[in-house]
Formats: C-alpha cells, sequence, structure tokens
C-alpha cells in the first residue's frame, strides 16, 4: 500500500515537472520574442531619430547614402548600448546569485 501510494506521489511530482519545464520553455520563448520585438522598436526609432535630425538641418536635397550611413552607425551605436546593458545585468545577476 505504502508502495503504490509513494509511486502515485512520484508520478504527480514528475507531472508537475513535465508542466513546468513546458512553462519555463515557453517563457524563454516569449522572453526571446520580446527581446527581438524591442531590437526592432529600436531599430525603428534609430532611424526615425536619424532621419529627423537630417531633414531637419537640411537643404532640400538630401544625400541618401550620407543618411544611411548615419542610421546604420546609430544602429550599431544603440546595439553596443544594448549590449553593454545586457551583461551590466548579468553581471549584476551574477553579484546577486553569488
Amino acid at each position: 500500500q505504502n508502495e503504490k501510494e509513494l509511486q502515485d506521489v512520484v508520478k504527480q511530482q514528475e507531472e508537475k515537472m513535465l508542466q513546468l519545464i513546458d512553462k519555463s520553455g515557453e517563457v524563454t520563448r516569449l522572453k526571446g520574442e520580446l527581446s527581438q520585438l524591442k531590437r526592432s522598436l529600436q531599430r525603428a526609432e534609430t532611424e526615425a531619430k536619424v532621419l529627423w535630425e537630417e531633414m531637419r538641418g537640411q537643404e532640400p536635397k538630401v544625400d541618401t547614402v550620407y543618411v544611411q550611413e548615419r542610421v546604420l552607425l546609430r544602429q550599431e551605436v544603440d546595439k553596443l548600448r544594448l549590449l553593454l546593458l545586457e551583461k551590466e545585468d548579468e553581471n549584476l545577476l551574477l553579484s546577486d546569485k553569488y
């Protein structure tokens, strides 16, 4: 009887663990999706900022190659800033952990 009850408890615990693993995978997937959306938003905001700056101070004729280069440079700066923030967050988590 005790062995049967113990097997039932173990089975229930295994089912709970599988559910938690499924939920963890879903959370991880959603975090990845959120991260991609944030990057896309940041790229769009960067492009809009650069275009606005260029249009504000330029004559009617705008050098599109120059504008594209500025957009790419700004995106690179924003990407590096984001990587720095992610590393700082990781370091903070590690220091909290230890």
